[in-house]
């Protein structure tokens, strides 16, 4: 019954894993097979993160384990078991590693609790692979023109920095393949879609031809978010505006506070939606619905102000005519009030030494009068129509025409620019 003992190296080679590998025997500050061929150096990925992504500094945060393959002969090593051996970054710096870099990043760094995360694993016949953990923010230009419901493609970019494609040729170790994800990868405002890989050469006018490698991803956003923040409240405040065309056009404080607050609290909204942007200088998708929707607010406003000008117009006129033929009236000037339908105690005094025959006169005698004067503008055939309607409309009525008119135009434009508008964003 033989017993395994595992050997401890170090001690068979008196206590030296550099004389094992020969590091000392080497200049590692030269490529492998330098003055030959290109080496080719596999890359593989495994993305740990999104961490964040920024639509201010138009950036991502990636963290990866970034793996590079490649064979170094003077590495090397006897070995009767065909084992690798395994080390840390205690020998990196000792030997020849890839010089990998990031394109476009903005800032990175590897990490180092609680030690640095970096594994180097080298096979007897000189194979080498070499791991790390690194975190990167990274440039990504992202178009914002059908912003919220837009969708964005970043790219990380590896390249080596001193050797051109005549001596080190970086390239994907397993075509598509060669990007792992972790399954939770999950972010708050975007789905992501696709993870792929695509390579091809750089060109640097004063050092050459590079490889570069990309890792590139599609991320979709959630639109429920801003269903929620910026287009419910927006529709909601311009359903709001179209209250005013109910309300009495005489109850100037109702309309002119219920205008001026709908408006007020659109440009609340834009405001609010902005601040978090980067001010980019065309039109995004967000900004044409709430605009227009500023403008469905406001132009309620400048309906009451032509309902409420044009009544003033009105009630002129009409006061003129009273003032013109006092004699065909008939009608002492006190009683003139019931036309609105509201009694002063001068009105019910003066009332109240009629019969109730004179009384019923009275009101016949106004009713025609101002039926008449009412009706003086209009055409023949509408002349023609029943009294009893016309002093309905025409009298006691207290919405003028534009209300009407508004009540129905102003909710079909506005489901008609939401049809137009979903359709063509969505």
């Amino acid at each position: 019954s033989h017993i395994y003992k595992n050997h401890d190296v170090t001690k068979t080679w008196k206590g030296k894993t550099e004389q094992l590998l020969r590091v000392h025997d080497h200049d590692f500050t030269m490529r492998p097979a330098f003055g030959g061929p290109a080496i080719p150096v596999g890359v593989d990925v495994q993305v740990e993160s999104l961490d964040s992504i920024s639509e201010v500094d138009m950036d991502f945060t990636m963290t990866l384990y970034l793996r590079h393959y490649w064979k170094d002969e003077r590495l090397s090593f006897p070995s009767t078991t065909n084992k690798s051996m395994t080390f840390d970054g205690r020998l990196v710096k000792k030997i020849w590693v890839p010089d990998v870099f990031f394109v476009h990043s903005k800032r990175s760094f590897i990490h180092d609790t609680t030690t640095d995360n970096i594994m180097l694993r080298v096979f007897p016949d000189g194979h080498v692979l070499y791991s790390m953990r690194i975190t990167v923010t990274a440039m990504c230009n992202m178009d914002f023109s059908r912003f919220p419901l837009d969708s964005q493609t970043c790219s990380l970019e590896l390249e080596s920095y001193a050797y051109t494609d005549e001596d080190l040729m970086l390239y994907w170790k397993n075509g598509n393949e060669s990007l792992k994800t972790d399954e939770k990868i999950s972010l708050s405002q975007f789905l992501i879609q696709k993870f792929h890989t695509t390579s091809r050469l750089a060109f640097y006018s004063s050092t050459g031809w590079y490889n570069r490698l990309y890792i590139n991803f599609t991320l979709r956003r959630h639109i429920f978010f801003f269903l929620l923040q910026t287009y419910f409240p927006a529709t909601l405040m311009v359903m709001l505006s179209w209250v005013s065309f109910w309300i009495d056009r005489r109850a100037v404080p109702a309309r002119v506070s219920l205008g001026i607050t709908t408006v007020l609290t659109m440009s609340t909204i834009i405001t609010g939606v902005n601040a978090s942007m980067p001010r980019v200088s065309y039109i995004k998708a967000v900004d044409i619905y709430l605009w227009i929707s500023f403008v469905f607010v406001f132009l309620s406003v400048l309906e009451y102000a032509a309902v409420n000008y044009l009544t003033t117009v009105q009630e002129r006129k009409e006061r003129k005519l009273r003032e013109r033929f006092p004699c065909t009236c008939g009608i002492p000037h006190s009683k003139t009030m019931m036309l609105d339908g509201n009694y002063s105690e001068s009105d019910a005094n003066s009332l109240a030494g009629y019969t109730r025959n004179q009384m019923v006169l009275e009101e016949e005698k106004q009713e025609k009068m101002v039926v008449h004067l009412a009706m003086s503008n209009e055409s023949n055939s509408s002349r023609k129509r029943g009294l009893k309607g016309h002093v309905g409309l025409c009298i006691i009525q207290n919405t003028h025409a534009i209300d009407k008119y508004s009540r129905l135009i102003f909710p079909g434009t506005y489901i008609f620019f939401n049809l137009i508008y979903w359709s063509v964003f969505s």
